[in-house]
């Protein structure tokens, strides 16, 4: 397909067969929010389970359900209200907004016009001569400001409480903290995941359910200490993977790398284990669950782009209709969200770590003498007294001299060196509070949904009839099987029929029943929507030495097998874990098709 011809076919598919579609078209629509439909939301469901599974029970995380609202206060400690902008040029002739980056983007060669400032922004719409996608009016000399993304609220009536829709799910975790690490028994390391939708007044949505304002994220947020906490790399070291690190993106002949985690961490080109470790279980999950490996990587972000507190950052990028598109950020966050809720909040997100062994030390301490600074310093003598014992903490040599200089509300304070009571103690120490540092794997549910659906979309000719089919994965296809009995006017087929849709159903398949039509339509219909394994039952399955028999149909090649029913259970359990493959059960029984 040519580019631009997947997303319409894709999106075209999706509305007929019930995948996705624009919410409230009854009423104009409004851009940015889609409805999925009864094939979308199994697949979206049967996504989140696999996510689930792999990052949460396998890894042994907790989870938790945080609101999707919170109070400002969150907030701006996260720096969400001074930070979280993206950049928006508005038409002076029809009054559309744009995202100043994507229009860059989109008419140049720049893949990471994000990082330009908006003055610099506003430099090139001009240097590229950019016009209006809506109505051809010239943007040169238009002003490129930034917008703050976050949808506003208040909670309760008045506006006493201001609110806002999260913009991501991490900051519900890192708020609870300290009550979280009590279930974890305040022992690092630890990861916590949540499963949840987030909200983000984006400029200019586009390219269906990859850029919504409404969305699903999966996250999980590791909580180690950066000097005893090492990742295991023993299961993913072998994994090979594409990597677009930086030093090949600054090149203008820039290649991928392609190699194994184990020699990439070993080697520097992913500077921490643990984001090693997370992108080798991502690799492998993504292929479990569908993704072309041939149109993926994952790729290191530029300085320019990197969040303000991340260390490093990789992105696992899906190939979709000639771009490439993010649907998952790998950060190293360091310890500034705890940092900073430590500082606004009133609570602790520091752990207490037990040495091994007690330690004694000589610790440098303050007993101000506030019958003195009272008097001095008045509403002030209490900042004045919290700054000294930061200042003895952070620089004992400051009180050498007979007066120690410290700040308070901005104001540079002098005190008498003898009124701060310095003394130099030998404490003896069980541990130390530490701020846990975070590792982040954030996945965007919506547009791994996406990536699956165009990856799988394909088309062929069957008996020299066009067939359109998706050949998505048995673990997340919305529909494990279809059963079809091959007339609907005789009885003991329809209650065969019926007895193997109830079996699959009662072992936790989800199973469509479809007796109407030829079986080459009923088998067009369940491709379209991309349903693995059909069963036909047919005569040859009631009758002779055939009883109780029927005809699996693989959906990808057309293939088929005739197996017992006693069987059907724990063959397709197999076919949907992904132990057991097609060819395995070809195999296993030519015997009883022959």
């Amino acid at each position: 397909m040519s580019e631009g011809s997947e997303s319409a076919a894709l999106a075209e598919l999706a509305k007929r067969r019930g995948f996705f579609f624009g919410s409230s078209e009854s009423y104009g629509g409004v851009g940015g929010f889609y409805t999925y439909g009864p094939q979308g939301a199994a697949l979206k469901s049967n996504v989140e389970e696999a996510w689930r599974d792999r990052f949460a029970v396998q890894e042994g995380n907790l989870e938790i359900e945080a609101p999707t609202i919170m109070p400002e206060p969150v907030f701006e400690a996260s720096g969400h209200l001074d930070g979280f902008d993206d950049m928006l040029v508005e038409c002076a002739e029809c009054g559309e907004s744009h995202r100043a980056d994507h229009l860059i983007e989109d008419n140049s060669n720049l893949e990471d016009a994000e990082t330009l400032s908006p003055e610099a922004a506003a430099e090139k719409i001009a240097e590229l001569g950019l016009h209006c996608p809506n109505c051809d009016a010239e943007l040169a000399g238009q002003e490129v400001e930034d917008f703050n993304l976050m949808f506003a609220t208040n909670i309760g009536p008045g506006s006493k409480t201001p609110g806002y829709l999260r913009p991501e799910t991490a900051q519900g975790i890192f708020v609870e903290f300290p009550r979280i690490k009590a279930y974890a028994r305040n022992s690092l390391p630890f990861g916590v995941t949540q499963v949840g939708r987030a909200y983000r007044n984006e400029i200019s949505p586009r390219k269906n359910i990859v850029r919504t304002r409404e969305f699903t994220q999966a996250e999980l947020e590791q909580f180690i200490d950066p000097e005893r906490d090492e990742p295991d790399l023993s299961s993913v070291e072998d994994v090979e993977v594409l990597l677009y690190p930086i030093t090949e993106q600054e090149k203008d002949d820039g290649q991928y790398l392609t190699t194994t985690i184990g020699e990439a961490v070993e080697e520097g080109i992913i500077a921490n284990g643990w984001i090693g470790y997370y992108l080798g279980i991502a690799q492998e999950w993504y292929e479990h669950v569908g993704v072309d490996m041939d149109r993926f990587r994952f790729r290191q972000h530029l300085p320019g782009e990197r969040a303000h507190y991340a260390a490093d950052c990789w992105d696992a990028e899906s190939e979709v209709d000639g771009d490439w598109i993010e649907i998952a950020g790998f950060a190293y966050r360091g310890d500034y969200d705890l940092t900073k809720h430590g500082e606004h909040a009133d609570d602790d997100f520091t752990i207490f770590q037990q040495y091994d062994e007690p330690k004694t030390v000589e610790r440098a301490v303050v007993d101000p003498d506030m019958a003195t600074l009272g008097p001095e310093f008045g509403a002030k003598a209490a900042g004045v007294a919290d700054a000294l014992e930061a200042l003895a903490a952070e620089n004992p040599e400051a009180f050498g001299s007979d007066e120690v200089t410290v700040e308070v509300d901005g104001e540079e304070i002098a005190v008498d060196t003898e009124i701060a009571n310095f003394s130099v103690e030998t404490q003896t120490e069980a541990g130390e509070h530490v701020t846990p540092h975070v590792v982040e794997p954030s996945f965007g549910i919506d547009r791994t949904v996406y990536t699956l659906l165009a990856h799988a979309y394909e088309n062929d000719e069957v008996d020299g009839e066009a067939r359109t089919f998706l050949s998505l994965s048995p673990a997340v296809a919305p529909t494990n099987v279809g059963v079809f009995p091959l007339v609907s006017n005789v009885d003991e087929l329809v209650e065969l029929a019926d007895d193997v849709a109830a079996e699959l159903r009662a072992a936790g398949f989800a199973v469509v029943y479809d007796d109407s039509g030829s079986i080459g339509r009923r088998y067009r219909r369940q491709d379209e929507v991309g349903t693995p394994f059909c069963i036909t039952i047919d005569r040859d399955g009631i009758e002779g030495e055939g009883a109780d028999t029927v005809t699996i149909r693989e959906r990808d090649t057309g293939r088929q097998v005739r197996l017992p029913v006693s069987s059907l259970v724990e063959t397709f359990v197999g076919l949907r874990a992904g132990t057991t493959a097609f060819d395995d059960v070809v195999e296993a029984y030519e015997a009883v098709e022959a």
